[in-house]
């Protein structure tokens, strides 16, 4: 009745056990060395070790690691993914996550996902976070624990795709709170849809260090390119 659909051009799948329909597999743009060592980009330059984001500031967060990259085809899934209620695209993200990272993941002896809360408000709105569903999907294929509870947003801040980096910033300071006494683990992986510069995700790597873990590490779905 509700066939599962291609994440790229959103027709009903013609191999329903994919995410993608044949005639948009060649579209997927993954993430592929060279590489940011920090962050996980793409760079244009193999002699490079990391892109001009992170050679530029220091993050909050130990290393990165994404899927896909955040142009074309992508960015409009996860625009639907996000605001057009393809809630069940977040099963093949997370199956392609761990196809590629699986390892990485466990190499680094991860204990739990934390997914990037949105604000409760504009969960209400729009009747889920997405970082939350992928990170269920990445917790059942790894078996890690989910903990969508203790990392909360507090401020309902500007969308930060219409904002500039240093904006960006600023527009998440004291955007996060953590539940006092709730984090009991020293290596985490935090998710999100997108990474661009990287302030989201250095905003909740600070609380969860300042909270008492060890080990910050990022998965995110999408991410944009590096220089």
């Amino acid at each position: 009745m509700y066939p599962r659909r291609c994440i790229l051009c959103d027709g009903v799948l013609d191999t329903p056990d994919s995410g993608v329909c044949t005639l948009c597999e060649s579209k997927l743009k993954y993430c592929k060395e060279p590489a940011c060592k920090k962050c996980g980009k793409p760079l244009n330059n193999e002699r490079q070790e990391y892109c001009t984001d992170c050679r530029k500031k220091k993050h909050s967060y130990d290393q990165g690691k994404s899927v896909w990259i955040y142009k074309g085809d992508m960015k409009n899934s996860i625009y639907r993914f996000k605001y057009g209620n393809r809630r069940e695209y977040a099963r093949f993200y997370a199956e392609e996550s761990v196809r590629i990272y699986g390892g990485w993941i466990k190499s680094r002896g991860v204990e739990v996902i934390i997914p990037i809360p949105v604000h409760p408000k504009r969960k209400r709105k729009r009747g889920y976070n997405q970082a939350e569903l992928y990170a269920k999907e990445l917790g059942k294929l790894l078996e890690l624990p989910v903990d969508g509870e203790s990392l909360v947003r507090v401020v309902n801040t500007t969308p930060q795709k219409e904002l500039d980096d240093k904006e960006r910033r600023n527009n998440l300071k004291k955007a996060f709170k953590i539940k006092k006494d709730s984090v009991k683990y020293k290596k985490a992986l935090v998710v999100d849809d997108v990474y661009t510069t990287g302030s989201t995700i250095d905003a909740a790597a600070e609380l969860l260090r300042d909270a008492g873990a060890d080990k910050i590490y990022f998965l995110s779905v999408t991410i944009g390119e590096g220089y």
